[in-house]
Order: structure tokens, then C-alpha cells, then sequence
């Protein structure tokens, strides 16, 4: 069963600009911890059940596959259940897989439990170079064949084996297939150079409730001490600090009053340490936070993207937006993905005054922005333009909202609860309410 009600690819988002946001919203969990988690799932000898999972299109998306492997897997409430005891399949269907850049995290676990797997090169956002070589470079450490016939990969190994893993880049996917593929290998394996991010500190949290062993996440080594099997287990996922911040931001520009429930502010001290720059008011308690902004925010003399726990790409877009009305000259430099500006000139098309040069931009402050229509050409960017037209004065209509559903659960409830102008509406119905 999907999670998420069908959702047209042509659905807009209409936005009433100019009402602060104000009251409390509970934060939902992070599809970037669940959708490993999900693959994980893969290497369980019973029934594993994941709670606080977001109905997002990309987890029913990880839920297809899971079930063309042979799995059961569905929603109940809040949680989904997988029972893999039935998987019978390592070939991951490629109409799937390139919906979807997540669908390679299955690689490891499939490798791990089958000592086989066809893939396909996975799709995703489009934000720039993404490439797999990590990945596969990393499982090759352990012992794993790989192929490559065009698109397509195969990898096989008899038996995995523990080895050091050397990353030349701290990339979390990478990170997490290698882990969950040697939970189950020979012996120890150590990965030298692994990313940080909060998610793969969940991953292995979970792992290790279904009896693996393993130990660093967090840090830049991890070790992973193979045992024979794994069972299932419930599991809690963490609360989406992606999300969080987006709700911090969208307060902020909006000069509202928000409190966030649900979270953990120790994921997002960089984005903290940014907003309180540009004057805004954040109240700090143990899992919830108060953001609070009533003038005009003073531009950032400089934000750079980086690898956790420095300021993360995915929150980018955002807060360009947010300094987009700042009193001064801001600065980004993204060093993430070269394909992240993106929103730059839907932001400018609203009144922005934003220059980029190669991976810098550069935002002139103004006093306003006015609603128009605007694409959102991949997830992040399109929370941005939802954020500014939150802020701007006048309609703003965002189109291509699937690409927000990819990463938001109902973006405009979200927004509703806080007292947002905000809807959604297909193209169809846009135009008969026009046409009255």
C-alpha cells in the first residue's frame, strides 16, 4: 500500500505571501536515516518494524523495491513493517531504481546476504555529478567482483571478507553501503575517512539493535566486527534536521514565532550559528527549539558548504532565500554539488538580486520579494521557493511539486499548521477558478 495519496507530477503549491508564521509543529523523521535503514531491513533473519517513518515518495518508492525483492513491506500508522524472510531476488528493477538516487544503498545488503546484485545507475535529484565509484570502489575492498555493462553493474562475491576502506571522500551513502555489506563479511573491516552525518550514526544504532557490531559512527574511522546473522528488531528513526531547518528558516524569513517539537538541536549547530548571526532569536531546550524574528536579519558575511558537521548543502537554497531580504551582502560557496544554484533565478524572477560566480553567490539584500511563478527544479530548491513565497508579498505559484514530495511530508499542511496561505491544486483546477 503507498503511503502517499497519488500525487500528480503537475501539482502547484499556492502561496499567499506576507502572514508570520506562528504556533508548534512536531517534526516528522528523516528520510535520509529511513531509507538506508529500509535497505538495511534487507539483512534481518525476521521482521523488522520502523517507527516515525515519513510517507514521502521516495520511501514508497524504497517500499516498491523491497516488495519487487520479494519482501513484505507496508505502513501501519506511523511505523512500516518489512519482512524479508521471503526475498528471493537481488536484481534491483531499473524503472525503480532511477526514480530514486537512494535505491543504491540496497547494493550492500543484497551483496551481503545473496553475494549478488544487478543494479542500474540510480537517478535523483539533478544537482550535479553524483557517481557511485565510492561505493563500489569500497565493496570491492571486501572482496566483491564488479562489472559493468553500460548502465548496468553487477557485483558478486562468495564471501566477504573485513578490510581497511579508504575514502578519498567523506560520502554518506558510500559510508553506509559499506557498512551495512560488512556487518555480515569475515572478520573486521575499518572505514578510514567516513562522513560524520547524524544519519549514519542512526544506521549503525539500528544495525546494532539487530545484533551487528559496530562502533566510530560519528567520527572519520568506523569499525565493523562481522558476525553470522542479524535479527529484527523496532527501531525509532531520528527527527529530519533538513526539515527542522527548513521550519527554522521559513520562521525566520516570515518573522514569525515558531516552536519546533521533536527535534534534535545538536544536528543543526551550523545552521544555529548562521541564524543567530543574522539576528534571529533561538531558544535551545533538550529535543525543541524556539526561533523567533521580528526585524529585518543582517546579512552573513560568508556560508560554506561542507561535509557534516559544517554547514549542510541541503540547507543551501534555504537560507539564500532567508538572506535574500537581509540588510548587506551575503556570501555562499557550495562546495558539495556544482549544480546547486539552481533556484537562483526563480529566486530572482521574484525579485532577488543574486550573482553567481562559479560555485560563490553573491546576494545583494532587498526590502522585498513579489510572488510570480516559479519551478522547483529539484527537492531543496523547491522548499526555498516555497519559503520565499511565504515571505514575498502577492501569489506565488510553485510548480513541479513532486519534487518537493520527494523529501516533505505534505509541505503545505506543514505550513498550514503554522499559519501559512498555503494550498495545493492541479493545473486543471487553477484554471477553472480562473476562468470565473
Amino acid at each position: 500500500m503507498s503511503g502517499n495519496p497519488e500525487v500528480k507530477p503537475l501539482d502547484n503549491l499556492v502561496i499567499e505571501g506576507g502572514n508570520p508564521l506562528s504556533g508548534t509543529i512536531r517534526i516528522h523523521g528523516a528520510k535520509n536515516a529511513a531509507l538506508p535503514i529500509l535497505a538495511a531491513s534487507l539483512l534481518a533473519e525476521g521482521t523488522v518494524t520502523i517507527h516515525n517513518v515519513p510517507r514521502l515518495l521516495d520511501i514508497d518508492v524504497m517500499l516498491d523495491i523491497l516488495r519487487d525483492l520479494g519482501c513484505k513491506a507496508y505502513y501501519m500508522d506511523r511505523s512500516v513493517v518489512v519482512d524479508s524472510s521471503l526475498a528471493s531476488s537481488s536484481h534491483i528493477p531499473e524503472g525503480l531504481m532511477r526514480q530514486m538516487r537512494s535505491s543504491v544503498f540496497l547494493t550492500g545488503p543484497l551483496l551481503a546476504r545473496f553475494g549478488e546484485v544487478q543494479l542500474y545507475q540510480p537517478g535523483g535529484c539533478a544537482i550535479g555529478e553524483r557517481k557511485i565509484d565510492l561505493h563500489l570502489r569500497g565493496l570491492a575492498a571486501l572482496g566483491a567482483e564488479i562489472q559493468e555493462k553500460g548502465s548496468r553493474i553487477v557485483c558478486r562475491a562468495g564471501q566477504l571478507s573485513g578490510a581497511e576502506v579508504i575514502l578519498d571522500f567523506p560520502s554518506v551513502g558510500a559510508t553506509e553501503n559499506i557498512m551495512m555489506a560488512a556487518v555480515l563479511a569475515k572478520g573486521r573491516t575499518t572505514i578510514v575517512g567516513a562522513a560524520r552525518e547524524p544519519e549514519i550514526q542512526d544506521l549503525q544504532a539500528f544495525l546494532n539493535e539487530m545484533g551487528a557490531q559496530v562502533t566510530g559512527a560519528g567520527t572519520d574511522t568506523i569499525l565493523v566486527e562481522g558476525v553470522s546473522s542479524l535479527t529484527g528488531c523496532d527501531f525509532e528513526i531520528i527527527p529530519d534536521r533538513i526539515v527542522s531547518g527548513t521550519v527554522m528558516v521559513a520562521a525566520a524569513v516570515s518573522r514569525g514565532d515558531v516552536t519546533l517539537e521533536g527535534v534534535q538541536p545538536r544536528h543543526l549547530t551550523s545552521l544555529i550559528h548562521v541564524l543567530r548571526r543574522a539576528g534571529v532569536q533561538i531558544e535551545v531546550g533538550n529535543a525543541i527549539m524556539k526561533i523567533g524574528a521580528s526585524a529585518r536579519p543582517k546579512a552573513v558575511e560568508r556560508v560554506m558548504t561542507s561535509p557534516y558537521p559544517a554547514f549542510p548543502t541541503d540547507l543551501q537554497a534555504q537560507v539564500m532565500t532567508f538572506l535574500s531580504l537581509a540588510d548587506g551582502v551575503s556570501v555562499i560557496k557550495e562546495t558539495i554539488f556544482e549544480g546547486r544554484f539552481k533556484h537562483v533565478d526563480e529566486l530572482c524572477r521574484m525579485g532577488a538580486d543574486i550573482r553567481v560566480d562559479l560555485n560563490t553567490a553573491f546576494i545583494r539584500g532587498v526590502p522585498q520579494l513579489y510572488g510570480t511563478t516559479v519551478e522547483a527544479t529539484d527537492l531543496r530548491a523547491g522548499a526555498a521557493l516555497v519559503i520565499a513565497g511565504l515571505a514575498a508579498q502577492g501569489r506565488t505559484v510553485v510548480e513541479q511539486v513532486h519534487h518537493i514530495d520527494r523529501g516533505y511530508e505534505r509541505i503545505e499542511e506543514m505550513f498550514r499548521l503554522l499559519g501559512g496561505d498555503i494550498v495545493r491544486e492541479s493545473p486543471e483546477r487553477l484554471i477553472s477558478n480562473h476562468a470565473r
